[in-house]
């Protein structure tokens, strides 16, 4: 029998962005630079923005990073720059939601499947 395959840590992180009102539509072309220059970096697994059906105004981000690969992200030019630049489109500050975890990345949902 062989051994359960071996999974990667990784870091899974949800942050929702309250937008401000008269910038929630622009949105996705603000976070625009931030977005592709975190997709570039080697330890970004994944980084998809979403605007809630409930909440125009807020956008979910969920991103992942190879589990050595989320200090960096948090230390990179483009994060700082973004921490300079966002807080003037935002009516609070983010709410956000991190975790290591023990996974190879996307899978089927066993709950529903298409044939």
């Amino acid at each position: 029998m062989k051994p359960p395959a071996k999974e990667n840590p990784m870091i899974i992180i949800n942050v929702k962005f309250p937008v401000k009102p008269e910038h929630a539509d622009a949105w996705p072309e603000i976070s625009r630079p931030f977005t592709q220059a975190t997709l570039a970096e080697p330890g970004n697994l994944w980084f998809e923005w979403s605007r809630s059906v409930e909440d125009p105004n807020t956008y979910v981000l969920i991103e992942a990073f190879e589990d050595d690969g989320a200090e960096p992200h948090v230390t990179s030019e483009h994060f700082t720059q973004m921490q300079a630049e966002f807080p003037q489109y935002l009516s609070a500050t983010p709410q956000i939601i991190n975790a290591q975890i023990d996974s190879e990345g996307w899978g089927p949902m066993g709950e529903l499947s298409v044939e």
